[in-house]
């Protein structure tokens, strides 16, 4: 219960400050993940600072089912359900607005693989956030930065790193076409991996 008290949710706030629609993370096979500009954090659904971990979220370690997570969140997460048993589907955050998915969780196999976000105001472990540059990345976490060309945008790079305390966890960094973060996600090989989300 502890747990639950500290994971308060922040609810959907009226005026936002983000102009740029970002999709939920992709479902549909073969759909190319879209560009999208970073710009002024939009007001939603929150985690309690720290709760997103190499391990998981919060109570929730990655390999949770899908009944933990949505208490570990506290909060309603939608209905979807994969199309096939066993299959990728993302828990998300209600009610949802077109500011973007903010936090959405990926859930295979019944079990919680990955922590999606676009949102400006959520902090990755290590003080990573969607806005930074490449540089401030590599500042953060100083020789433990691989490099990868992004899939889609020229230019655009995945910034992996992987758990210094030795777990399997994964966080890695999306970058547009000018190094900016637009993105992050975290969890464990190989959904971490996976460009297209559920696709």
């Amino acid at each position: 219960m502890k747990w639950l008290l500290s994971l308060a949710v922040v609810g959907l706030s009226a005026c936002s400050e983000r102009a740029v629609e970002t999709p939920a993370p992709s479902t549909a096979a073969g759909a190319p993940a879209p560009t999208r500009e970073v710009v002024a954090p939009a007001r939603g659904a929150m985690p309690a600072p720290g709760t997103i971990g190499f391990a998981g979220f919060g109570p929730a370690p990655f390999g949770a089912s899908d009944e933990q997570v949505r208490m570990a969140w506290g909060s309603d997460l939608g209905d979807e359900r994969p199309e096939q048993p066993g299959g990728c589907y993302y828990l998300l955050p209600q009610a949802r607005s077109a500011n973007g998915y903010r936090i959405g969780f990926m859930m295979e196999q019944d079990r919680l693989a990955r922590v999606d976000v676009d949102a400006v105001d959520i902090e990755a472990p290590g003080g990573g956030k969607v806005g930074m540059s490449a540089q401030d990345i590599d500042r953060l976490y100083a020789g433990r930065v691989s490099r990868q060309p992004h899939k889609y945008v020229d230019g655009g790079q995945y910034l992996r790193i992987v758990d210094a305390g030795g777990g399997p966890g994964v966080l890695l960094f999306e970058t547009d076409a000018k190094g900016v973060v637009s993105s992050w996600r975290i969890g464990v090989p190989p959904q971490v991996d996976y460009v297209e989300g559920c696709s």
